[in-house]
């Protein structure tokens, strides 16, 4: 089998390019996913996040802890294996980061990618049902849209949180995150607006455009140093697919690597201790892992106050019918309505802690309900962590997970971060706008008060929040693995465009940072002058806190 573009990886940037790439009717491009179609219901209905946030559409990989986290359990990190990817099963949370986050790339040598570089191919994606302005798009083929149902307790919390002195903030994606709001989501018409939904739907009718899912790709073919194609297992059998142009990886930041190590494309060293051969010797693949750490506050509520509810059977039956009939009610929002940006480190200029409220317990995989069924969830995240991991091969079999070390928390200032943003969303929880709805904090215990104690709790208790990102960084030094057209150094025919090229983690959740990658990729692999930029990017003040 023979075509122009292989993409290797049907999540949320390999949806864009192969979409893109296919607009052209004179390029032949095949899109290889190692997950099934996103066939299953849930995935297209907000509410229903609780269900796709665990179970058979997730791929579990264990990570190593830090001897002082003191874990007695093997820690896994979870990572999506469908469709869309991470779009098809997140909570549809549309974040861009802040203009600081893109500066910042480019001083690491992403010329290029500065925040007035990237907003256009933001705006390109984006059909938003609110904004239509300086920083927000219409008619794109992204859905992004305000929640139509806000649970009350959602606005309770807001209330609490400007009540501890958060200002309300209208758009955490006007280039001014600071303060507390409600989300918008990927979401059209009340129904998830997926990359795969987006982009590769309205693709299936072309002739050029070939998705094959279920297909594992387990090695790069090059040769005289050249990507020519890719092998890949489907149902048991082993096949080839030949690139004429060019091969684009797109497996996300753990697999992506991974994929490259297998290729002969990484640290030569470390590639021989497996038997592998070193095509090119690139010692960045695999380094630079970064991913935001959590914390999760869970509290047991004084009545049926949150969407736990809906859990009994009477009330899902209402709410699924409420849906099927008007398309809204509950299961129409996607559980996290409400959240917020503020400070970990006062010093900061803008804000290093992500806030969200799940109206909720037990919602998400790794976290608890609470006696009696009613309860809530605020989870809380350092997003500019400045500890850094690896990802490595464990051996030269593809079916073998890597080794994954996020080495969350090797910074110490990672760890305090997310302390006084621990004590930050206590602090929110005692306020009189939320706490006349809760019973008791269920974790961290009662008693727990001191910040000794809470650096503790966060300390061994942190969990993945699933955003690895930077193993492939791009750049112009020699630990770059792609250059800032994201094509890997030393092997032509070759680029990787997804979260493993990112310099830094972005401030948040970085869904929209991967569709507006695909974007950038899909331009550049076609040609494409740059977009202009749309305005004069004022860097936003220092907000007072």
């Amino acid at each position: 089998m023979t075509c122009d573009y292989v993409v290797v990886g049907g999540g949320a940037t390999g949806c864009v390019i192969a979409s893109r790439l296919s607009e052209d009717a004179a390029n032949s491009v095949i899109l290889l996913e190692e997950g099934p179609r996103d066939l299953n219901p849930y995935i297209h209905i907000p509410g229903a996040y609780y269900k796709t946030a665990q179970g058979e559409l997730l791929k579990r990989f264990p990570w190593e802890p830090l001897p002082e986290q003191n874990r007695t359990e093997q820690p896994t990190m979870v990572q999506a294996r469908v469709l869309g990817g991470g779009s098809s099963v997140n909570a549809m949370i549309y974040i861009r980061g802040n203009p600081q986050d893109y500066a910042q790339w480019e001083s690491l040598g992403a010329r290029g990618w500065g925040y007035r570089d990237v907003l256009p191919y933001f705006m390109r994606s984006e059909d938003n049902n609110r904004f239509a302005n300086e920083v927000h798009g219409t008619g794109g083929p992204l859905g992004v849209s305000d929640i139509d149902q806000i649970h009350p307790l959602t606005r309770a919390w807001l209330q609490a949180c400007q009540q501890a002195g958060m200002p309300f903030n209208p758009d955490f994606n006007s280039g001014n995150q600071a303060g507390c709001g409600l989300y918008q989501i990927t979401a059209r018409n009340n129904r998830r607006s997926s990359a795969a939904v987006a982009f590769i739907k309205p693709a299936l009718r072309r002739k050029n455009l070939d998705v094959v899912t279920r297909a594992r790709v387990t090695r790069i073919l090059i040769e005289n140093g050249r990507a020519v194609g890719v092998e890949y297992v489907e149902s048991g059998r082993t096949c080839t697919v030949r690139a004429e142009k060019e091969v684009i990886v797109s497996a996300g930041a753990i697999a992506t690597p991974k994929l490259l190590m297998l290729s002969g494309i990484g640290p030569a060293a470390a590639l021989r201790q497996h038997g592998i051969p070193a095509v090119v010797d690139l010692p960045g693949v695999g380094q630079n892992l970064q991913d935001h750490i959590e914390m999760s506050l869970i509290y047991q509520l004084n009545g049926p106050h949150s969407y736990d509810k809906y859990k009994k059977p009477h009330w899902k039956l209402a709410a699924g019918l409420n849906y099927i009939l008007f398309g809204g009610g509950p299961a129409a929002s996607n559980l996290i309505e409400g959240g917020g940006f503020w400070f970990g480190n006062k010093e900061e200029s803008v804000p290093d802690v992500q806030f969200f409220l799940v109206v909720g317990a037990g919602v998400e995989e790794g976290v608890d309900a609470v006696p009696g069924g009613n309860g809530c969830t605020v989870n809380l995240g350092q997003i500019r962590p400045r500890s850094r991991g690896e990802v490595t091969l464990l051996s030269a079999n593809p079916l073998d997970n890597p080794r994954v070390a996020p080495r969350y928390f090797a910074d110490p200032y990672d760890l305090e971060a997310v302390t006084n943003g621990t004590l930050h969303a206590m602090d929110i929880m005692e306020k009189p706008a939320i706490s006349r709805y809760i019973t008791a904090r269920q974790l961290p215990a009662p008693s727990m008060r001191s910040k000794e104690e809470v650096r503790r709790f966060c300390l061994e208790t942190a969990h993945a929040a699933l955003h690895p990102a930077g193993t492939c960084r791009m750049g112009l030094d020699e630990g770059a693995v792609v250059d800032p057209e994201l094509r890997v150094r030393g092997i032509d025919g070759l680029r990787v465009a997804d979260a493993s090229v990112m310099p830094t983690l972005i401030s948040g959740n970085p869904n929209a940072v991967c569709i507006m990658i695909g974007e950038r990729a899909a331009s550049f692999i076609k040609g494409e002058q740059p977009l202009p930029q749309a305005f004069s990017v004022e860097m936003p003040q220092q907000a007072t806190h």
